[in-house]
């Protein structure tokens, strides 16, 4: 299962955040960006439960995270 994670970070550490995104395994890519969000994630999981856990356990803690929207991939 793939899913895009939309963060919005503290202004001032966009650098240590995106950093610490990068030693999750489980993220494929991350990316800043210019709009409503300042990063954007690139998560592969096995399935729903794990995506919900890779999100509270590894993500939303990362000091510097304030919000998160995850947007999942649909195959066609």
């Amino acid at each position: 299962m793939k899913a895009f994670v939309l963060i919005n970070i503290r202004t001032g550490e966009l650098y240590d955040v995106i950093h610490q995104l990068q030693k999750i395994p489980q993220i494929k890519d991350v990316n800043m960006t210019f709009g409503p969000y300042d990063a954007v994630a690139i998560v592969e999981s096995k399935d729903i439960d794990d995506l919900g856990k890779i999100l509270a356990g590894s993500i939303q803690p990362i000091p510097g995270v304030e919000e998160t929207l995850t947007c999942l991939a649909v195959e066609i």
